[in-house]
């Protein structure tokens, strides 16, 4: 069956360049970060800016929805991580505990915890029901840049440009490092969890089997230029997606490793493609495009 892949809209989200685009848990809204130190949240199908929030000293670098969709965390390169409530678009806190611009962030699966990235190296993990400002713990491994962070039930999943990936099981406090031989720019789980797809700063997406650190796919032929580029699997496990210095989503089939599609907005774009996100259950895909995001669907040839 083949699938193609339809741009649904355009947004200009009037907020400077668009630093990073995050859908909501559920898929209903999403988020973006804006070089103009706002956060925006927006019916991306409508195309409908919901809620500004205005807070961060500097440049917005990344954000999360909670799983209920009441709160969002985001941070900056203010050194700032801040927890907003949704509804009255004010922060409920602002976490101050990194030395360094943060870079990534993201809640733990029961929104109990929010896990935060920073230049200055840590991960800091922070609990977001206490009162307390502090963090509860600082991973201190990485040495150098921590670029980008992800969450499961059960494990941290942290990317530093020192050329690691670094797997922490909470539940057996084991921390599992690879070696990935250049800079790190993303790192993600594969839907199933049995596999991580791992963006490198050499202009390689790697596909790795999570447990064996196996090498299991090679997907190539985008344009890095230095760029943070992020990377993603679509919601069914069959195709790597990623951003491209070229203004291009890159997409390759997962198991041939073959590129199937290269999707870019209405008109021609000297700005990057740097940020994604993936609908948690349908076939929806977000990527930031300069001072715009870009969203597409999937159609199957056969409807």
């Amino acid at each position: 069956m083949e699938i193609e892949y339809k741009l649904l809209r355009e947004i200009d989200c009037k907020q400077g360049a668009v630093r990073a685009v995050r859908f909501s848990v559920d898929g209903a809204y999403c988020l973006t970060c804006g070089s103009d130190r706002k956060l925006k949240l927006w019916n991306p199908y409508r195309g409908v800016t919901l809620k500004t929030y205005g807070g961060h000293g500097d440049e917005v670098m990344d954000s999360s929805a909670s799983c209920d969709s009441s709160q969002v965390v985001s941070c900056g390169l203010d050194k700032s991580v801040i927890l907003w409530d949704v509804a009255t678009g004010s922060p409920v806190r602002r976490l101050r505990g990194h030395a360094g611009a943060v870079n990534t962030v993201r809640f733990n699966e029961e929104s109990t915890m929010v896990v935060s990235g920073s230049r200055d190296n840590s991960v800091m993990l922070w609990d977001v029901r206490s009162k307390v400002l502090d963090p509860v713990q600082c991973l201190n491994e990485a040495k150098d840049s921590i670029s980008s962070v992800k969450v499961s039930d059960h494990e941290i999943l942290t990317a530093s440009f020192d050329g690691k990936i670094r797997r922490y099981d909470i539940r057996v406090g084991e921390m599992y490092a690879d070696y990935m031989g250049d800079a790190v720019t993303c790192v993600s789980f594969t839907r199933d969890g049995q596999c991580i797809v791992v963006s490198c700063a050499d202009g390689v997406v790697r596909l790795m089997d999570k447990d064996s650190g196996e090498l299991l796919g090679e997907f190539t032929g985008h344009v890095t230029n230095n760029l943070c580029l992020e990377s993603s699997v679509d919601t069914q496990d069959t195709r790597i997606l990623s951003g491209s210095a070229d203004g291009k989503l890159w997409i390759w089939d997962l198991v041939s490793q073959k590129v199937v599609a290269k999707l870019s907005g209405f008109k021609p774009t000297k700005h990057p493609i740097v940020s994604l996100s993936v609908h948690p259950e349908k076939n929806y895909f977000l990527a930031t495009n300069g001072p715009s995001v870009l969203m597409w669907s999937t159609v199957s040839a056969q409807e």
